[in-house]
């Protein structure tokens, strides 16, 4: 089906995650608690089983998530935290959306200016490039010899998504925001059946999911994506960089097509 592919550019992250789980995982952590603080019941709180999700997906430990929506009646009482989104320019015009969990607006605000700064860009006013991206859920779906593309396809539209595009190692699957979590959970429940229905000499609780999650999220996907110039290349990376090291922030969405060579 129709859409640019965006995994490359997931993919030179994740490797980037990979390498600093911890911070990745306390990131998610406090995500999890401030969701979970007007209500710690997944099954009530749609938001907050969208964030396990997105957790999971991310291989975070099934008591690191626990222990964070405990924290919610705990230690986050004392803090205020505020998501705020703010928007901007990287080097050469490139957009760059950045959404932030903070507990003091001024640093964070103050903070974000100064990277993009640095960099060679600029904090830009509240729409100034949101309107090229479209907020979506995005699901990814590693892509297996038992998973085929007919197989995938088919279980992505009866669950309702909007799309799906095809790679060589994964399925990308869009949905509405508002399907999101439907599409997540039938998703989910195919899986256990097709867990269930393996043959019995073969279940055991460490068998590998037949449909394996990679990515789970409502994020901002860029209509279109443009190439920098490449000696702006390397600015662009190193204000990624300085922006995911961030404590306060949580997700950073561009539209930069990121070079093949840089993604390994």
């Amino acid at each position: 089906m129709s859409g640019h592919s965006k995994w490359h550019n997931i993919q030179a992250k994740k490797g980037k995650a990979d390498a600093a789980k911890g911070r990745i995982f306390t990131k998610l952590g406090r995500e999890i608690a401030v969701a979970a603080k007007s209500n710690p019941n997944p099954e009530t709180n749609s938001k907050l089983a969208d964030i396990i999700a997105k957790a999971k997906a991310a291989n975070m430990p099934n008591d690191n998530i626990q222990r964070s929506i405990k924290k919610a009646s705990g230690e986050m009482n004392g803090a205020d935290y505020k998501e705020l989104t703010y928007e901007g320019y990287g080097p050469a015009g490139s957009a760059v959306i950045v959404v932030t969990l903070t507990d003091n607006i001024n640093r964070t605000a103050g903070d974000v200016r100064s990277i993009l700064s640095k960099h060679g860009g600029s904090m830009g006013q509240t729409g100034c490039v949101s309107y090229n991206f479209d907020n979506k859920g995005y699901i990814v779906v590693e892509r297996t010899v038992e998973l085929d593309e007919d197989t995938m396809t088919e279980m992505a539209l009866e669950a309702g998504a909007d799309d799906i595009v095809v790679s060589d190692d994964v399925y990308e699957i869009f949905t509405t925001p508002e399907t999101f979590s439907d599409v997540r959970k039938y998703l989910e429940e195919k899986n256990a059946e097709l867990m269930a229905a393996a043959p019995k000499g073969r279940r055991n609780e460490e068998e590998e999911p037949k449909i394996r999650f990679v990515q789970a999220e409502i994020a901002m996907i860029p209509q279109n994506r443009i190439t920098l110039p490449e000696d702006k290349v390397a600015s662009f990376e190193k204000m990624l960089d300085a922006l995911e090291d961030h404590d306060d922030v949580q997700n950073v969405y561009h539209n930069v097509d990121l070079p093949d060579d840089d993604e390994e």
